[in-house]
């Protein structure tokens, strides 16, 4: 019985010591526990650490030994289950040992086989902490060889619990590859993935099992292989039932989907070869089982004690509407971000850099996750054609966008690849309704036929889309090239045709829905259908021009008036912009420019495309130089640019993203024409006619409108606590988000070898472009600091000379001039007149470039000579407009230098009497009436404007920047002038003493009285730029118009507002003046804001308030629904939530990202460091709560909105995200270890953190794995000590590959 225990040369002493004692104890029978006695004595001789890693190699390895016979293994096996229970030996460091030598010798071995498999089933989740540092060293370097961990899972393997995870998926992997081939089902390579276990072969296996020679004729053994893979089955079944292994599944999930795809594959590969045979009914059963148990992997979410605090907060469930509640309210109130972005969108003064469909497609994800007609008064902005752009193209994209992620996450789930589940999904269920969604939405838009009304704009568009339908049906064919002649009433009324025929030929188009849309009741009258036939039909002008007619007047015009309906229409007009004669090239690009860009809503994405293409012409083949090729695009490219200026085309290239791609193709056009000699005669012509100033001038005041050239540094947004929070785009941010947007498209760009790579599609940088560079600087120098003396004989001091004496050629006539002086600035009016002559009225044969370098010493000339008399208002004016015919792009130098100017408030103010300057005395009054009752129906009062016409004056920048824009004629073809001049003018005056915006409004609306309800709504914004208590009393007025009173004769319950109370659905004109919403009027005025940190300070002090008096009014109702403390938590947060949104959405809205990282890294924790110990004592404990709740929900949704839900980022939007992630999370762990005191109530602070983990757990995964893993610890940690254990788990197990065995220690606690 002794010579299986014989030591071998090469065993140590240690080994021989315990060999020699567990022979002495067989020796004398003794049991196995006093045989493990006797080891851990020998163990502790030989001062070894318990668990022993070689006391496990050791017995294992002669348990291998080709020197064992049958009956000392069986001692053995018992030997090891004792050593195990008495934590001689590490369960996972044994059973992985055990499983890299069983497992490929289980044919050979069944008996070893099956008793490894109880050893398993017993021993596989004692998993206990290890306190030795070497011990816990030895263990992990033993299952990571044994398993081979690192090779398979390529990660190193550094914790037990990261470890032990591995060891129980490589487990049941190898048991599932096993019984496969023990069952002759073969998986190809492809199939079944590698893993670290094999199943046929051992690749370190140096020792084999012995046993009886005659193993294929032993009936017994045979036996025995057989129900060893029934086995195998089961004790899978039993170790994957458990909760603790559904965590450490999901983790393999999380974090290693493509190992944890195989396993899906595995059991997707059983179910499909079924054991049929009647003998396999019980195998049928287990692998039944054991599949059920891997799928709950897929959708578990670690549950919440509904008992705790966060259980009963942070519970989708609780987002129902309670019967007691509103729901409809609640239904409207949850999509509050989506209607505030749709409304900011709107405003085209701010144009969007990033594309609309991008920002709604990620707005409607995000919110998914969460919540599971407006007229303008008349004025110079009316943007009908951008509304129906958001409308019947950017919104069926977003669409589009949001089906084509969630198609593609369908399909991967039914083809069995789930990619990482850290990304918030929709499940099946939902991913097959989607789109059933939108068809029933789209058939009961049909109902609200008064809101379907089509605008005078459209009425023929939405006869021809319901006689496409008609058409369809009569026919049977898919479409019909034809346009409804006759009256545009009598067609619409026997077409029956209203929004919806456009909105849903929007969503064909886009593939949403199919043509079956055309048969649902009461889509199309019958009447139509009937007369169709007797209608008059017209041949659509683009039939004519696609079967080769030539672009005569007549043809042009009808193109330019009537939109493209296909994309080879548009690719044929884009060819001849580039390829045909002077006329067609000048042709094609106003006809692309024209309904097509604005009503080709079906094609407006491909139309914008090609609009943008067109800026960046190529090289022609035959050009040999010398000087720019643009130069010989220049009549294409000035009719393209004078139609892409209109005001709401610039709005919808926007809405498309466009901004940084049209203005890095402005560049190289302002740079070759503002360097091109202009001919003597390049007098005033109109916009659309090609000269080189105007060419260069259309392009650069095109280039200006996308970014606010005209405010100094000082008007940057600041925080009050230091720091610029939003500063305003720069040409170098443009131009990095179109570089970055290349560089995304590289691979899509290599992929085709073929194709050369355009010059528009390389990265574009401003030193490219030295002359717009040389400008660029100069302006800011301009705008930062006065202008610095120039001698004499400077070539700008010589044109400047030249451009005054071109200005002043008129003044001579009146006996008024300048005389030449050593500078400009310091010209005079006084002394005798200089000879002037006609001839001497030459303009300047100047690059436009040198006239812009000179122009600012120009303006300071001829204000020097205004200050000190020597020059009248009249003459001034005069002046600069004649400055502006010359060069309509020297309105941008005047515009930057008089705001700068009115900035440093050097200048004296001038009376605007009527005499020197234009009064604003007649209408004066009654515009600040009816500003302020505009104001007080918001709940914000302000100071009287004026006192008399002793107060009406002005800067004497801005009274001559006012009286040059008053002189601007009232149409189209001034578009591109209006556009750079209005936002600038506001912009100006809004910079001065609070009475200037409603002097210069009066005076614009005396000149175009037609607008004077859109002029006094705009004069009513500029109160907010830097009235901190206005800013106040409109975001107060915001959440009551949304919320309803917290007035205590009210009850919120009953006086409960909608978004219509907050954004209107009109801004209609009373007998007295415009009403308007308290959100629209804020949506209008935020940007202005001057310090938006205390617009951060608002919105979370409304929220608490809100959120706190709201709950308490929820929880002391009479209700008998509210006794219980659930319920009453559950309506109290969807009010709170409700209150979040909308303070989320406004915040997003006024200072966007930065803003946001602002409420992360500052508002809020200075909120919880803040005492309120006034108030505790009258506060309910429910208040709070739901206080802490809300500025948890408050935070997430707005990192929500501005950062997406997801992961996917860019790396430089990733960095920032986790930087002011990491800074909020380590803030809230260093009050967890006692490091910082807190000022607010303990049941706020506890509510707050265990709500925010809990809405990151539940909303955004994601961002979870961006926290450092010590900060993950502390929080988990925290909660554990708040018997919040289940959400700790949870945070821990979404916190990446680095917290798996965090998580796997965590597990084994609960």
């Amino acid at each position: 019985m002794g010579s299986e225990f014989e030591t071998e040369s090469e065993l140590t002493g240690f080994e021989e010591g315990v060999l020699e004692t567990l022979k002495r104890c067989e020796q004398r029978n003794e049991t196995t526990l006093v045989s493990a006695m006797e080891v851990a004595k020998c163990l502790r001789s030989w001062q070894v650490q318990l668990p022993s890693p070689e006391l496990g190699q050791l017995l294992v390895s002669r348990l291998c030994s080709s020197s064992s016979s049958s009956s000392s293994s069986s001692s053995l096996w018992k030997f090891i289950e004792q050593a195990l229970s008495s934590r001689l030996l590490y369960p996972l460091q044994l059973l992985s040992l055990l499983t890299s030598r069983v497992l490929p010798n289980r044919r050979t071995q069944p008996k070893a086989y099956r008793l490894y498999l109880e050893l398993l089933s017993r021993y596989a989740f004692l998993f206990y902490p290890l306190s030795e540092d070497a011990c816990k060293d030895k263990i992990i370097k033993s299952v990571d060889v044994a398993l081979q961990l690192s090779q398979t899972y390529k990660v190193r393997v550094l914790e037990v619990g990261h470890a032990f995870v591995l060891f129980f998926f490589s487990v049941v992997i190898g048991l599932i590859d096993s019984t496969l081939d023990d069952w002759g089902l073969r998986m190809t390579p492809i199939e079944r993935p590698s893993v670290a276990v094999r199943s046929t072969e051992h690749i370190d296996m140096d020792i084999d099992f012995r046993g009886s020679p005659d193993f294929k004729g032993n009936e017994h053994h045979e036996q025995m292989r057989r129900t060893n893979s029934f086995m195998a089955i089961e004790v899978l079944g039993k170790l994957t039932e458990s909760r603790k292994s559904v965590v450490i599944l999901r983790l393999v999930h999380l974090n290693m989907p493509e190992k944890f795809n195989g396993l899906l594959q595995r059991l997707r590969f059983l179910e499909a070869h079924e054991l049929v045979s009647s003998n396999f009914n019980s195998a049928n059963q287990l692998l039944a089982k054991l599949s059920g148990n891997i799928q709950r992997v897929l959708g578990f979410e670690c549950p919440l004690n509904k008992r705790q605090l966060t259980g009963m907060l942070v519970n989708i469930a609780s987002c129902k509407p309670s019967p007691c509640f509103n729901s409809e309210f609640g239904r409207s109130a949850c999509w509050v971000p989506f209607d505030i972005y749709m409304e900011n969108a709107m405003d085209g003064k701010q144009l969007l850099i990033k594309s609309a469909v991008d920002v709604l497609a990620e707005s409607i994800k995000t919110l998914q996750v969460f919540n599971q007609e407006r007229d303008p008064p008349e004025g110079p902005i009316p943007h009908l054609e951008t509304r129906l752009c958001v409308l019947l193209s950017i919104v069926p994209l977003a669409i589009a966008n949001v089906l084509e992620d969630e198609a593609k996450f369908s399909q991967a789930t039914a083809t069995g690849y789930v990619e990482s589940a850290y990304g918030h999904k929709m499940n099946g269920k939902a991913l097959a309704s989607r789109k059933d969604g939108l068809i029933s939405s789209l058939q009961v838009l049909g109902h609200f036929s008064s809101l379907l009304y089509p605008p005078a704009l459209v009425v023929d568009a939405a006869n021809s889309a319901a006689r496409k339908a008609a058409s369809f049906i009569s026919s049977g064919k898919n479409e019909r090239n034809i346009v409804v002649g006759g009256s545009h009433v009598d067609t619409s009324i026997r077409a029956g045709a209203n929004m919806r025929h456009l909105i849903v030929e929007a969503c064909i188009a886009r593939n949403l829905i199919d043509t079956s849309a055309y048969f649902w009741p009461g889509y199309v009258s019958a009447s139509i259908i009937s007369l169709l036939d007797s209608l008059p039909v017209e041949i659509s002008p683009w039939s004519t021009f696609m079967e080769g007619a030539p672009l005569n007047a007549s043809l042009i015009n009808s193109l330019i008036k009537t939109p493209a309906s296909s994309l080879a229409e548009i690719e044929k007009l884009y060819y001849i912009a580039l390829n045909g004669s002077e006329e067609e090239k000048s042709a094609a690009a106003k006809i692309l420019c024209g309904a097509s860009i604005s009503r080709g809503w079906n094609i407006q994405e491909h139309v914008v495309h090609f609009v943008v293409k067109l800026l960046s012409p190529p090289v022609p083949p035959s050009y040999t130089g010398p000087g720019s090729h643009l130069i010989d695009y220049m009549s294409m490219l000035s009719a393209l640019l004078f139609g892409a200026s209109a005001i709401d085309t610039v709005h919808i290239l926007s809405l498309h993203g466009m901004v940084p791609e049209v203005a890095a193709s402005l560049m190289p056009l302002c740079e070759a024409f503002g360097s091109q000699n202009s001919p003597s005669n390049n007098k005033s012509s109109k916009a659309d006619e090609p000269s080189v100033y105007m060419g260069f001038s259309l392009a650069f005041l095109f280039l200006l409108r996308l970014w606010k050239f005209y405010r100094p540094p000082l008007e940057q947004c600041i925080s009050e606590r230091g720091g610029v929070v939003r500063g305003e785009l720069t040409l170098e941010y443009l131009l990095l988000l179109r570089n970055n947007s290349i560089a995304s498209c590289q691979v899509d760009t290599n992929s085709n070898q073929n194709e050369p790579e355009s010059a528009s599609r390389k990265p574009i940088y401003i030193d490219s472009y030295p002359k717009l560079r040389a400008w660029y600087c100069q302006n800011k120098s301009c705008v930062a600091s006065t202008l610095a003396g120039l001698s004499s004989g400077n070539p700008v001091h010589q044109v400047a000379n030249k451009i005054l004496n071109m200005i002043y050629w008129k003044m001579t006539k009146s006996g008024s001039s300048l005389v030449n002086s050593s500078t400009p600035s310091s010209s005079s009016a006084s002394g005798s007149p200089a000879n002037i002559g006609e001839d001497a009225y030459q303009r300047p044969m100047l690059p436009a470039w040198e006239v812009l370098e000179a122009i600012p010493f120009v303006l300071e000339a001829i204000l020097t000579a205004c200050a000190h008399g020597r020059l009248s208002s009249r003459d001034v004016t005069t002046g600069l407009r004649d400055l502006v015919d010359f060069l309509p792009a020297s309105l941008a130098a005047i515009i930057s230098y008089f705001s700068a100017e009115v900035t440093r408030g050097i200048w004296k103010p001038v009376q605007m009497n009527g005499k020197d300057w234009p009064s604003p005395a007649a209408i004066l009054p009654s515009v600040e009436s009816e500003i302020k009752a505009i104001l007080a129906a918001v709940g914000v009062d302000v100071p009287s404007c004026s006192n008399g016409n002793s107060n009406l004056i002005l800067p004497l920048p801005m009274a001559a920047l006012v009286s040059l824009t008053i002189t601007f004629k009232l149409d189209k073809s001034m578009e591109y002038i209006h556009a750079v001049a209005g936002l600038a003018l506001e912009n100006c005056a809004s910079g001065c003493h609070w009475p200037s915006m409603p002097i210069i409004g009066s005076l614009w609306a005396q000149k175009v009285r037609r607008w004077h309800d859109f002029i006094v709504v705009s004069c009513s914004r500029s109160v907010f730029r830097q009235n901190k208590e206005a800013v106040a009393q409109l975001l107060r007025s915001c959440f009551t118009s949304f919320l309803g009173s917290l007035d205590v004769s009210t009850s919120s319950l009953s006086n409960q507002s909608s978004v219509n109370g907050l954004l209107g659905s009109t801004i209609s004109a009373c007998a007295i003046c415009p009403s308007i919403a308290p959100g629209f009027l804020y949506l209008r005025s935020c940007r202005n804001i001057h310090n938006v940190q205390y617009v951060n300070d608002v919105i979370v002090g409304l929220v608490a308030e809100y959120a706190g008096e709201l709950a308490a009014r929820w929880a002391s109702t009479d209700s008998p629904r509210l006794k219980s403390n659930q319920a009453s938590l559950s309506l109290a947060t969807a009010r709170a939530r409700e209150v979040a949104a909308l303070g989320a959405s406004l915040l997003c809205v006024t200072g966007g990202v930065h803003l946001v990282q602002e409420l992360f890294r500052d508002t809020i924790p200075t909120w919880l460091l803040s005492s309120r110990k006034e108030r505790l004592h009258k506060v309910s404990s429910v208040s709070l709560i739901v206080e802490g709740y809300a500025m948890a929900y408050l935070l997430i949704l707005s990192g929500a909105i501005v950062w997406g839900v997801e992961a996917n980022l860019t790396s430089w939007e990733f960095c920032k995200r986790a930087r002011i992630l990491g800074i909020h999370m380590d803030f809230l762990a260093g009050v967890l270890e006692g490091n910082i005191s807190l000022g607010c109530h303990p049941a706020t602070w506890k509510a707050y953190l265990s709500c925010l983990v809990g809405l990151m757990v539940s909303f955004t995964p994601s961002w979870i794995q961006e926290v450092k893993l010590e900060t993950l610890r502390k929080l988990a940690n925290g909660l554990r000590g708040w018997h919040e254990c289940e959400l700790a788990l949870s945070l821990l197990e979404r916190g990446g590959t680095a917290a798996i065995g965090s998580v796997a220690e965590l597990v084994n606690s609960l």
